[in-house]
């Protein structure tokens, strides 16, 4: 009985609050098909909002780049051409070169723990990085590997091969082994390897199977190569506008509470489809041992500097920055 009546308490405290506001309509553009984990997971966010803001704050979540291509959306959340998008950093090389450190290879274990910590410690330089917007969320997704039409072993066994990166940081990592980059997003990379324009191709397990592209590659590297850094991004014009009461609903879903929420579902089932993987005909999951791996690890510390560098060139302090996501890693056990 209490809770009935503190329940009831606590509606009418908020509810004529939330009645006196304007209603608003937010557009939520993501580049993922309907059936990627992302989708249903953004849309019980939005409903919770919009319980939350006592229907004053609707969103209508628009899948499959309904409202523009991926690689454009950063620019669109700027401009106002939708109030939230779904950002992949790693798709604009050189524009966001602190949170390319959550991008290098070997960095990550594992989905979850990860989103937790490159979470926190995003959240610190995103006001400098991304101002022209306001970062609701940072996250990764399951660590992903290396697909493809050829088996690969070793640094050297990429030269001369065509590969579609997942971001740009692991694109450098390519041609440092002496690749060639494709660049495609997700939704053109199976038409990239099926004509023959990629050979290989970074990719999480499980939307191997979304996109289509276990039909077209055979061998996949067993190892967490890599992931991606995401962010959910809000125009600010949209922000600005609301009321006191309706900013502190978008606070409270800007949480790392939420960013969990969102990516775990997307972790699962990334994480399923190496099982699903490893099962399959035709196909072949093979780890490395413990000298090629570490002769990739290796291979790869150029880019930590490189990385370094580029966080310089903007004004940053890359050993601080590196410090920090070093410290999350450990505080959450979410490195390698």
């Amino acid at each position: 009985m209490k809770k009935v009546v503190l329940a009831v308490l606590v509606a009418a405290s908020v509810t004529p609050a939330m009645a006196q506001d304007k209603t608003v309509t937010m557009k939520v553009s993501l580049w993922v098909p309907p059936a990627h984990p992302l989708v249903p997971a953004t849309q019980a966010w939005a409903a919770d909002i919009e319980k939350a803001s006592g229907g004053t704050i609707k969103m209508a979540v628009f899948p499959s780049e309904q409202l523009g291509k991926a690689f454009d959306h950063y620019d669109m959340a700027r401009d106002g051409i939708a109030d939230v998008t779904y950002v992949n950093p790693g798709y604009q090389p050189g524009r966001f070169p602190i949170a390319a450190a959550g991008q290098l290879p070997f960095v990550f274990s594992d989905g979850k723990k990860g989103t937790s910590a490159l979470n926190e410690w995003y959240q610190k330089y995103a006001p400098t990085e991304m101002k022209e917007t306001k970062v609701c969320v940072a996250f990764i997704h399951d660590p992903g590997s290396l697909h493809g039409k050829k088996k690969i072993l070793l640094p050297g066994d990429l030269s001369g091969i065509k590969v579609r990166p997942a971001q740009s940081t692991f694109g450098e990592m390519i041609k440092l082994f002496g690749g060639t980059n494709v660049q495609v997003s997700a939704p053109e990379s199976r038409d990239a390897l099926e004509r023959g324009v990629a050979d290989e191709i970074a990719f999480p397990w499980g939307s191997i199977f979304l996109f289509g592209i276990d039909k077209v590659v055979k061998y996949h590297i067993d190892a967490p190569l890599y992931t991606n850094v995401f962010t959910y991004n809000i125009n600010l014009k949209t922000y600005n506008s609301l009321s006191a009461a309706q900013k502190k609903v978008i606070d409270d879903h800007c949480t790392p509470e939420w960013a969990s929420k969102i990516s775990d579902p997307w972790t699962d089932f990334e994480a399923s489809g190496r099982v699903k993987m490893k099962d399959l005909p035709g196909h072949e999951v093979y780890k490395l041992t413990s000298e090629q791996l570490g002769e990739c690890k290796k291979a790869v510390e150029p880019l930590h500097a490189s990385w370094k560098e580029a966080v310089r060139k903007v004004g940053g302090d890359a050993d601080q920055v590196d410090a920090d996501l070093k410290a999350a890693l450990k505080k959450y056990d979410a490195g390698l």
